[in-house]
């Protein structure tokens, strides 16, 4: 059961949703970046990635609006940080696929394109091929990494209490 919330456990609280919001907008704008000015195109599981991100920013900033003290702030922030940690899940299982660690469920996509035109002119983009890699690691890994690493301090945050 959820203890009141005091000063302490306020200003922590209050840091687990900034961070909530902060984290999936940073990585949306990174995804955005990268497709609009690096020309990396999204595959199908890319885009499955990006989904609870921005699911994560509608429930943190609801987060963000409501009062400290309300319970559903603290339930809000989790909600967050679950959705956060979704994103880090499916970019697990797309860095393994393309790493070929494992099948993915598809394999190309053509970005959005709606006629046979836009089909024609938009690059097929393969799930199971890296596009780009920092040290090895692939940018479906980099969202796995920074989602998962990121949603647990949102959770303990959240979750903290006074007499640590």
């Amino acid at each position: 059961m959820l203890t009141p919330p005091d000063a302490d456990n306020e200003s922590d609280l209050a840091r687990a949703r900034w961070l909530a919001l902060a984290l999936p907008a940073a990585l949306l704008g990174a995804a955005y970046a990268s497709q609009y000015i690096g020309g990396l195109y999204p595959c199908e599981m890319c885009w499955w990635q990006r989904y609870p991100h921005f699911v994560a920013i509608l429930i943190a900033a609801a987060a963000l609006l409501s009062p400290l003290s309300a319970p559903r702030t603290r339930a809000l922030t989790l909600l967050a940080a679950l959705a956060i940690a979704v994103s880090g899940a499916i970019g697990v299982m797309h860095a393994g696929v393309e790493y070929g660690w494992w099948e993915g469920l598809t394999t190309c996509t053509t970005s959005g394109a709606t006629s046979l035109e836009d089909i024609m002119s938009v690059p097929l983009v393969r799930c199971d091929q890296v596009q780009w890699s920092l040290f090895g690691v692939s940018l479906a890994g980099l969202n796995a990494i920074i989602s998962l690493g990121g949603a647990a301090p949102v959770v303990m945050l959240a979750l903290r209490r006074v007499g640590r």
